[in-house]
């Protein structure tokens, strides 16, 4: 096994196999110009099965106060390409991608959803090679430390959601949103405020439906709902 290879499985703190996690770290457009040897889409596929499996029974056990819509907004934050994504690039997996010529010059190694993949990609490998209870261990060392912000991770998956569900529970009207935006159209910044009861609160990002989440976040934060 190469010594790159050593290094990530160090990492990974788990023992696999050198020819299924060259599998699991082979994009696909490296494999359409290599022959077409196995890619990672397959074990992509189990993997991301695996992870949703092992989220939820942990999710069921772990949060027995909280009912099945908040439990689906938990699990979709921490199995999210992006929460995915930043865990690999934490253990460095874009290195040892394996990427063609193209997906090479347009910086493949720090894209997120090739990084969330090849997570996912690792996990498939490792339950085919030991089974469920050595990919649950994984799961258990990457995933689940997530889950220790769970009332933030609530709070930023539907925040306009819960800031109407705070004012109706308060008797305040419900939530009003301005939205403006500056900026050419390539690079626009949209600053959004909303209004709920006495509150107004503000909020600004890339998009729309960003500025009037970190408005809503915001708001929840004033009224002392989070």
């Amino acid at each position: 096994m190469s010594h790159g290879l050593e290094v990530l499985i160090e990492r990974l703190g788990v023992s696999i196999s050198q020819d299924l996690l060259t599998q699991a770290l082979t994009h696909r457009s490296h494999s359409y110009e290599n022959g077409n040897q196995p890619n990672n889409e397959r074990l992509e596929f189990l993997g991301d099965s695996v992870l949703g499996f092992v989220v939820t029974a942990e999710l069921y056990k772990r949060f027995g106060e909280l009912q099945e819509g908040e439990l689906s907004s938990l699990k979709n934050s921490v199995v999210s390409a992006k929460a995915l994504a930043e865990v690999a690039a934490g253990i460095d997996i874009g290195s040892f991608l394996l990427l063609g010529k193209g997906e090479e010059k347009t910086g493949g190694r720090d894209k997120g959803n090739l990084l969330a993949d090849a997570f996912e990609a690792i996990l498939g490998a490792i339950y085919v090679e030991h089974g469920l209870t050595r990919a649950s261990e994984m799961v258990e060392r990457f995933i689940f430390p997530l889950l220790n912000n769970h009332t933030d991770l609530l709070l930023k998956s539907e925040p306009k959601t819960k800031l109407q569900e705070i004012a109706q529970e308060r008797g305040l009207a419900a939530p009003a949103y301005e939205t403006t935006h500056t900026g050419p159209d390539h690079d626009r910044i949209f600053s959004a405020t909303v209004t709920v009861g006495e509150v107004v609160a503000a909020g600004e990002a890339r998009s729309r439906k960003g500025a009037e989440s970190e408005a809503a976040i915001a708001a929840i934060k004033a009224l002392g709902g989070n």
